[in-house]
């Protein structure tokens, strides 16, 4: 089992509404395990679409792997086009009713199994993986020698199903491959540039390594993906060819481990025993939630302030009116008075300030959407950036300014 395709069943992807995590999600674990996602198709939930995408599917891959357009009504659509495609009926399965029974009493439910009675009709030639954390079960069925699984549609139902019981399943069944995959961050370079230095170590590696350039804001990770039957092998393989590219990019080589910037700026904190504090105008709150969202980050993350109105910067970070008077409170001096006053409130080593426009209209002193300045402490040293992005929306805006602040303070705390 080599290739497999993955199948996302609902109009709700196809408006927009829902963003399709269980994608990426599937595509990752399976990667791990040796399979190779060739395709990924996104379609609405008509039986005829559904039918003509599995018979597609079934040409490119040897797994087929459904989410979503499982429902809890006996006109479900997925139900019946697998039925139909797999020229088989659908009915009651015992053991999933019984399943379904306990898991409504368990959460006081018990009166509204009959609604959802339906849920445990499946094809008859399915074998049923049970879903711990919903009502719609998985079904696995067999076509030639492949295989297909039918999962629900929600990121809390699909990813314990995938990661307990179909990779299990998996690698029980068929003789899979490993694929190691490693990450090495580069700062400083433009895309473009790095491939011409490296080249030569490119068109150098084994036949059974392949590189990708993933460029992340102003940093460009470049991924190196070893596959084969020993997994030790592989991973000696990785680090022999990641440590060639030190002598030609070393200096610019901020990780090799991590992927995150957040969790290489953890692993750089917790190593120098450095604690952290934010002070956000214009990112919002979500330079913070970027760095607590690596685990661990309570060891280095004392707290952060999102002091949005003008009044809150003078009063809380003691940013002198005088200051924002005469430089605008889009300005280098206040984003250094922000960092220097939110150092003291939390009586940390480092602290990041922001203040900027994040758009779509412009800032109370009239800078232009796109303009932010950011300042950086770490003890008494200050460094002070300022950038504009005026054509990012205003989220884009926020996460690229946050990664780009983590980038750099990475980048000066490799350099101290």
């Amino acid at each position: 089992m080599e290739n497999a395709v993955l199948i996302t069943i609902g109009d709700e992807i196809l408006s927009g509404n829902t963003i399709d995590t269980n994608s990426n999600f599937i595509a990752t674990e399976l990667k791990n395990i040796g399979i190779k996602v060739s395709q990924i198709f996104t379609i609405s939930d008509e039986i005829e679409t559904i039918k003509k995408t599995l018979q597609t599917a079934f040409e490119m891959g040897d797994l087929i792997i459904t989410t979503g357009g499982l429902g809890p009504t006996r006109d479900d659509k997925t139900k019946k086009a697998l039925a139909e495609f797999f020229n088989d009926e659908i009915a009651l399965d015992e053991a999933t009713f019984e399943h379904l029974r306990n898991y409504m009493e368990k959460r006081g439910r018990s009166e509204i199994l009959e609604r959802n009675r339906e849920q445990a009709f499946v094809p008859t030639k399915s074998i049923v993986f049970q879903n711990q954390y919903g009502t719609a079960p998985c079904m696995m069925m067999r076509y030639n020698d492949k295989l297909s699984f039918s999962l629900p549609g929600v990121p809390y139902e699909v990813k314990p199903l995938i990661k307990d019981q179909i990779v299990p399943y998996l690698k029980d069944t068929f003789s899979l491959h490993y694929i190691t995959t490693r990450i090495v961050s580069v700062v400083g370079i433009a895309e473009s540039i790095l491939a011409d230095i490296i080249e030569d170590w490119e068109l150098s590696l084994p036949e059974n390594l392949a590189l990708s350039y993933l460029p992340v804001g102003t940093r460009v990770k470049l991924r190196l993906t070893a596959s084969g039957d020993d997994e030790s092998i592989l991973n000696q393989q990785l680090e022999e060819e990641i440590q060639k590219l030190f002598p030609l990019i070393g200096d610019s080589i901020i990780a090799t481990t991590e992927d995150k910037i957040e969790k290489i700026l953890g692993e750089l904190l917790n190593e120098k025993k450095l604690t952290l504090s934010t002070a956000e105008s214009c990112t919002g709150g979500e330079l913070a939630k970027m760095i607590t969202s690596n685990s661990g980050s309570s060891n280095y993350f004392i707290g952060g302030i999102v002091p949005y109105a003008t009044e809150k910067k003078v009063k809380i970070l003691q940013v002198a009116q005088e200051t924002v008077n005469e430089f605008t409170v889009v300005s280098e001096r206040v984003a250094q008075e922000m960092a220097r006053g939110c150092q003291q409130l939390f009586g940390t080593h480092i602290s990041i300030s922001t203040t900027g426009v994040a758009g779509p209209g412009k800032g109370e002193d009239g800078k232009e959407v796109g303009t932010v300045y950011y300042s950086i402490r770490i003890n008494d040293r200050e460094e002070s950036f300022k950038l504009y992005m005026p054509h990012l929306d205003r989220l884009d805006f926020m996460n690229f300014v946050s990664q780009k602040i983590i980038q750099d303070l990475v980048g000066l705390l490799i350099n101290d």
